[in-house]
């Protein structure tokens, strides 16, 4: 009897039997293309524009120094949990890797709630989102499509060629986050803009130009931080990028004193990014470096080594 049942095969801890009902097959593949697509969307976006999501991820309270590197190494780890999860040899490890990113950034969101509500955290795209209990009932939910895709999914193999996979999401990394940077320098401002109605020339000398929301209250920190700058032969000019009128209160109440220009649309045409704030440091025209993180360390850190700031 012991060699009889030694040679059955029972599945082990979690496995999927041999043979599955159609429907649960039916919902493991489902979920599991369905996370791919959220996943996929959410990770190439980070990689292909590092910079702007540096900027959110200092928003998201993360600090500064680390916010390019945590772009970039999300954006990965998610477009690697989505190919995993295509590939239905794959679908385990990939399912797995999903749930570990959903519940790191649940409980990261948790532990700040107080800091982060109503905070903007719309990795997705299409799926426009703010920190509040509707955001973990959507992780939950993307949470319980994880297992449904791992639990009834064929047991993994191949883990070369996952590990082959990674590697060339690794190399696409790499090779976006070079372009991104690549981008940003050297680019030619606009000869000039429009301020108290008169042209305001971008071309010579050193021009700090910040870009803002009036009602963003990380703008509004980062410019109460800079009106203390003790600037070394350089101009600083503000850009609101929404609601102009109330550019003058913004400065009034953050101490900025600095002129500012109502013609964003030229200036972003130029220099991309999403939300601010956000700014561009400017010598003779052409940009000298940008910056997406603004705390206690940067851009300080940044503009005196360039010799901007004492």
């Amino acid at each position: 009897m012991k060699f009889m049942d030694d040679s059955i095969a029972h599945p082990g801890l979690g496995a999927s039997p041999v043979v599955l009902p159609a429907w649960k097959s039916w919902l493991s593949a489902l979920c599991a293309l369905l996370l791919a697509l959220l996943f996929i969307s959410s990770g190439v976006w980070k990689i292909t524009d590092p910079l702007g999501w540096a900027a959110r991820i200092v928003q998201m309270q993360l600090p500064a120094q680390f916010s390019v590197a945590l772009a970039l190494g999300v954006g990965a780890a998610e477009t690697f949990a989505a190919a995993l999860l295509f590939v239905p040899r794959f679908r385990r490890w990939g399912a797995l890797l999903a749930a570990l990113l959903l519940i790191v950034f649940m409980v990261y969101v948790a532990a700040y709630y107080n800091v982060l509500r109503g905070e903007d955290c719309s990795c997705f795209p299409w799926l426009k989102r703010s920190v509040g209990p509707g955001f973990f009932i959507g992780d939950g939910v993307m949470l319980l499509g994880s297992y449904f895709a791992w639990r009834w999914a064929s047991p993994a193999h191949s883990l070369k060629a996952a590990v082959i996979t990674l590697g060339a999401i690794l190399v696409f990394t790499g090779a976006s986050y070079g372009f991104a940077v690549f981008q940003q320098s050297g680019l030619a401002a606009p000869a000039s803009v429009t301020v108290d109605g008169k042209p305001y020339s971008l071309g010579q000398g050193r021009i700090f130009v910040y870009f803002f929301d009036p009602e963003c209250m990380h703008c509004f920190e980062a410019a109460q931080r800079m009106q203390g700058y003790r600037w070394k032969d350089a101009k600083v000019l503000v850009v609101p990028t929404r609601l102009p009128e109330f550019a003058t209160q913004f400065l009034n109440d953050t101490g900025l004193k600095a002129p500012y220009t109502n013609d964003a649309a030229p200036l972003r045409a130029v220099f991309r990014f999403n939300d601010p704030p956000y700014a561009v440091a400017l010598e003779h025209g052409r940009q000298k470096a940008a910056f997406v993180a603004f705390d206690d360390h940067s851009p300080a850190g940044d503009l005196r080594k360039l010799g901007w700031i004492e």
